[in-house]
C-alpha cells in the first residue's frame, strides 16, 4: 500500500508537554504538533519511516536503525521524557533492499545485541519528539534504558530510523525517497513518514552558533517551497546560505521530495516559529486522496 500519511516535525524537544509547560516559547509548535499527530491517527499509522539528522551516521551512507527496539530518554530543567519503542523489521528489510535496488549506499546500524531480533539502539532526541507525538508518549519509568526489560505491546506504530550522511550529494537525498515510496508499494500496511527537522540554527546571537541574517532568509524560502508544493526546490538553496544559517532539516526534507515523485503529496504548513535560536516547521504531507 502506498504511503498513508507524512509529515515535517522539529526536533526541539521542550515541545514535549512532560518536558516544559511553555515549551521553550514554542506553544503554537506544541500545539500543530497534535494537530499532525492526529492526521497520523486519523490515517491508522501502524508503522512509520523517521529520518532524522542526529543519530548514529555512517559516512558516505545511509544508515538504517537494525534492532528489535529503541530506548532513550531525555532531561529538560530537571524533568524527564523515557521511550521504548519496537522497530518493524519487515518494514526495515523492505527499504534497505529498495535502496540496494536504486544503487544507493546503505548500512544496516545496530547496538547491544549480537541479533538484530534482541538488539536495542538508543534514540536520539531527533526521533523521540516527533514520535512522542504519534502515539509513544507512555513515559514510563525506567523504559528509556536500552537495557530494560521489554515493555507491554501498545498501539503505537512500529518505527524505522534512518540517517542520512551529508557527505553524499543532495540528489541521493531525493533518489532514497523514491526508494522509500517504491518499498512501500509492496506493504499490505498504512505506513507514515516523518522528516525530523529542524532549520536555521543562527536566529540569535547568544545561540551557540551565533546570530546570521541568512536565517531568517532561509526559513522564509523554505516555508515558501513547502506553500508551493515543492519541496525538491529546496535543492536550488544557496551552499554558502546553507552553510551559514546552520539548518539541519534539507536533507530530511529532499527524502520527503523523493516520496512525493511517487506518492503525490499535498503539503500544508501548520506552523512555523523561532522563538529561540532556531526555526521549527511543522508541516502535513498527506497523500492526494485521503
Amino acid at each position: 500500500m502506498p504511503l498513508a500519511a507524512a509529515g515535517i516535525a522539529p526536533h526541539g524537544f521542550p515541545i514535549i508537554p512532560v518536558l516544559s509547560d511553555d515549551a521553550d516559547g514554542a506553544l503554537e509548535t506544541r500545539r500543530q504538533m497534535h494537530h499532525l499527530g492526529a492526521a497520523f491517527t486519523n490515517a491508522a499509522v501502524e508503522a512509520v519511516i523517521i529520518a532524522g539528522p542526529h543519530g548514529i551516521r555512517v559516512e558516505g551512507s545511509f544508515a538504517v536503525v537494525d534492532a528489535a527496539r529503541v530506548a532513550g530518554t531525555l532531561h529538560w530543567n530537571g524533568a524527564l521524557a523515557e521511550m521504548n519503542a519496537p522497530c518493524d523489521r519487515p518494514l526495515i528489510e523492505s527499504l534497505v533492499a529498495s535502496a540496494v535496488e536504486y544503487g544507493l549506499p546503505v548500512s544496516r546500524v545496530s547496538y547491544a545485541g549480537n541479533r538484530p531480533d534482541q538488539a536495542v539502539a538508543p534514540l536520539d532526541w531527533g526521533a523521540m519528539t516527533p514520535m512522542w507525538f504519534i502515539g509513544h508518549d507512555h513515559n514510563e519509568s525506567g523504559s528509556g534504558n536500552v537495557l530494560t526489560p521489554t515493555p507491554e505491546a501498545n498501539s503505537a506504530p512500529g518505527v524505522v530510523l534512518v540517517t542520512p550522511s551529508r557527505s553524499l550529494p543532495l540528489p541521493a537525498m531525493i533518489e532514497f525517497g523514491r526508494a522509500i515510496g517504491r518499498a512501500l508499494e509492496g506493504d499490505v500496511r498504512n505506513v507514515g513518514f516523518i522528516a525530523s527537522c529542524d532549520w536555521a540554527h543562527t536566529h540569535r546571537e547568544d545561540g551557540p552558533y551565533g546570530f546570521h541574517a541568512s536565517a531568517a532568509q532561509v526559513d522564509r524560502a523554505v516555508v515558501d517551497a513547502l506553500r508551493r508544493n515543492d519541496p525538491g526546490a529546496l535543492l536550488e538553496l544557496d551552499r554558502q546560505d546553507i552553510e551559514s544559517a546552520a539548518i539541519d532539516g534539507l536533507w530530511q526534507t529532499l527524502m520527503l521530495a523523493g516520496v512525493q515523485e511517487i506518492v503525490p503529496l499535498t503539503f500544508d504548513v501548520l506552523s512555523y516559529e523561532a522563538p529561540a535560536y532556531y526555526g521549527m516547521i511543522v508541516a502535513t504531507a498527506m497523500p492526494d486522496g485521503r
